[in-house]
């Protein structure tokens, strides 16, 4: 079994959080990470097929569940981060609230339990799983794709290392050895494909082993900081999601003001919880309330972005028919009929807010007309 999608890697991440990045190193950081999710996404429907066509299919499903969360929670942060650059329109209050963004927690659905991974620790444990994926699923791969396999186990295995240095003390040795036995695997690896040795019943379990290593690494240090620091991760929290929340309300603003009816969902404020308390037990408190919040601003985000969706997708469907209606003969009243059906349509289109109920029976009355025309009207070349 082969997939032809290459394997993406996630780029890597400027500034830090709460600082004011660059805007031309976030251009930059936008364009790639853009990039590393569509091929992503392709990647994963690919290897969403391959494990159905699998014996092993019910045992992968909870591995491509799993990468398709982490996958949507990386996408949802990355169209937020989009709406705030507002096209490079952004100031040093811009560029810092993205920053958070990227930097902050994200909600991952459940994908990694509750854990406060940030936008590039999710990215990461995207590659991670779908390397996984791809090994379990034990790929034929070509020389071009081992040789590929290899630099992007050798770059994952100086991220392990990385991820090492930062072990506490009680663990850190158990860490060491294991990226010792991985970087002498891979080496081993390398050394075999030179001389020209096949590796590929190989290479699959070497990259389960550094996924879940890496993985068990970034869940791990995500934990510690948790129990480490649950003031500091409120505070975190609170401005992640007070970002995230003018972002949500800039898209609500967009789609009250572009379509009706509207979705009428409030935004929440975060910042009328008030500031972050020190005590245990209030801190608990505190923490479910910014759950409840990041929930809200979720599902805000996702009403409004889908009427919006909702939009564009009836005015591509309204062009499409038009361009349908054009390949086709039809008497000259259905040809005057359908024009009128358009312009009506485009005539709503070009009005704010767009009317989305009196759009698609347009749409739908467009395309129920044009079908009734293609089967009882004339010929192309009869007469």
């Amino acid at each position: 079994m082969t997939v032809g999608t290459p394997t993406a890697t996630a780029p890597a991440p400027p500034g830090r959080i709460g600082s004011s990045i660059p805007a031309k190193d976030l251009l930059s950081f936008l364009d790639a990470l853009g990039r590393w999710r569509d091929r992503r996404r392709a990647e994963l429907d690919e290897l969403d097929q391959a494990a159905l066509h699998s014996a092993d299919a019910d045992a992968l499903s909870g591995d491509v569940v799993l990468a398709m969360a982490v996958w949507k929670a990386v996408s949802d942060r990355y169209e937020l981060i989009l709406l705030t650059w507002d096209s490079g329109r952004v100031g040093p209050t811009e560029t810092e609230r993205i920053s958070t963004l990227i930097w902050g927690g994200l909600d991952t659905g459940g994908a990694a339990g509750s854990l406060a991974v940030s936008l590039p620790e999710a990215c990461t444990l995207s590659d991670a799983l779908a390397s996984t994926l791809r090994a379990k699923l034990q790929l034929a791969p070509g020389d071009a794709e081992l040789a590929a396999r290899l630099r992007q186990l050798r770059a994952q295995v100086e991220r392990i290392n990385d991820l090492v240095a930062r072990e506490p003390a009680i663990s850190r040795n158990e860490a060491i050895a294991t990226h010792h036995d991985l970087d002498r695997r891979v080496a081993d690896l390398t050394d075999r494909a030179k001389r020209g040795a096949d590796i590929g019943g190989l290479i699959g379990p070497l990259e389960i082993d550094a996924a879940h290593t890496e993985r068990d690494l970034i869940v791990g240090g995500a934990t510690r900081r948790e129990r480490a620091a649950d003031v500091a991760r409120a505070r975190a929290v609170r401005i992640e999601l007070e970002a995230q929340g003018q972002a949500v309300r800039a898209l609500a603003d967009r789609c009250v003001a572009g379509v009706t009816p509207a979705p009428r969902l409030g935004v929440p404020d975060v910042t009328a919880l008030g500031p972050v308390p020190n005590t245990p037990a209030e801190l608990e408190k505190y923490l479910t309330k910014l759950d409840a919040v990041r929930r809200a601003l979720g599902q805000a985000q996702s009403a409004y972005g889908a009427a919006l969706e909702r939009r564009d997708e009836l005015a591509a469907r309204l062009d499409a028919y038009q361009v349908k209606a054009g390949s086709v003969a039809r008497t000259s009243g259905t040809t005057e009929d359908l024009a009128e059906l358009y312009r009506r349509g485009r005539e709503v289109l070009d009005a704010e807010p767009v009317n989305l109920v009196r759009l698609g029976a347009l749409v739908a009355a467009y395309q129920t007309y044009l079908e009734t025309s293609l089967a009882t009207g004339p010929k192309r070349g009869t007469t």
